[in-house]
């Protein structure tokens, strides 16, 4: 995936909240980040992390506060225009329609065509080289609700990488994946980052978290109870107060990276 050094993004949230009826789920966030990084948002379930990523995706409105992209508020952006600023892999990445694996990536580069506007070489070029990043090329002709959960993941994570979009939202995006492709694809989206987009993703794993990301965000019940990086928010007291889990905390080798977390028992709460 070529860079489009054209599009640098910067994505910042104000004083955010939402709510679910009476549930407070976002409580008075207030976030930036830049391009060149790959965050990790993690916390126990329930934390709000994917509304967090709707909500900094625009496809729900806030409560209070608000999303700027780029310092211009996101509610003033047309849909279209978003979609060529951020991409969003969702948890859910079931389809009920019999599309094949190449139609659903190469939706990616809707928001780039006018009307009825046939895709050029440069669309097919993109399409292609998607489809092989994300290991699909061999399966690119079969439907895609005949797939496995895993594999549909990765033909949505094409889809985005298709879409050429300098800012990627991630909700989870290794959850259904062998060891394999949970590797190829986190080195990806690290390697992306590196390029200079950025990279913001909900993700359960805490040593691939601490291993990949440069920043770590811990949500819980709705707020961040820290930001930093990996060392400064993977603490015994955090997995204890938030995971309610007893664990041992190791930094693994340099060859290695990242954290090595041991869970060792729950703690009753």
């Amino acid at each position: 995936m070529r860079e489009n050094k054209s599009m640098k993004v910067k994505l910042e949230c104000q004083n955010l909240s939402f709510s679910y009826q009476q549930n407070k789920v976002i409580k008075d966030i207030s976030l930036s980040f830049e391009a060149g990084q790959m965050i990790g948002l993690i916390g126990p379930n329930g934390a709000g992390k994917s509304t967090l990523l709707n909500l900094l995706m625009g496809l729900t409105p806030p409560a209070e506060g608000k999303v700027l992209l780029n310092e211009r508020p996101l509610k003033s952006y047309a849909r279209r225009e978003i979609a060529r600023h951020i991409s969003l892999v969702p948890q859910n990445v079931s389809i009920g329609y019999a599309f094949t694996v190449r139609e659903i990536v190469a939706m990616g580069r809707n928001p780039h065509l006018g009307s009825f506007k046939p895709e050029s070489n440069q669309d097919l070029e993109l399409i292609e080289q998607a489809l092989c990043k994300t290991d699909l090329i061999n399966m690119q002709n079969r439907r895609v609700d005949q797939l496995s959960g895993g594999e549909r993941q990765r033909v949505f994570i094409a889809r985005a990488l298709a879409q050429q979009t300098p800012l990627l939202l991630m909700d989870e995006p290794t959850a259904s994946l062998d060891l394999c492709h949970q590797l190829d694809i986190l080195t990806l989206l690290s390697n992306l980052a590196e390029e200079g987009h950025l990279v913001i993703t909900a993700i359960h794993d805490l040593e691939l978290a601490s291993r990949f990301c440069h920043r770590l965000i811990l949500l819980s019940q709705g707020t961040v109870t820290a930001d930093g990086k990996a060392e400064e928010v993977l603490t015994q007291t955090n997995l204890k107060q938030y995971f309610s889990i007893e664990a041992r905390v190791e930094l693994e080798s340099k060859d290695a990276g990242g954290i090595r977390v041991t869970a060792l028992h729950a703690c009753s709460k």
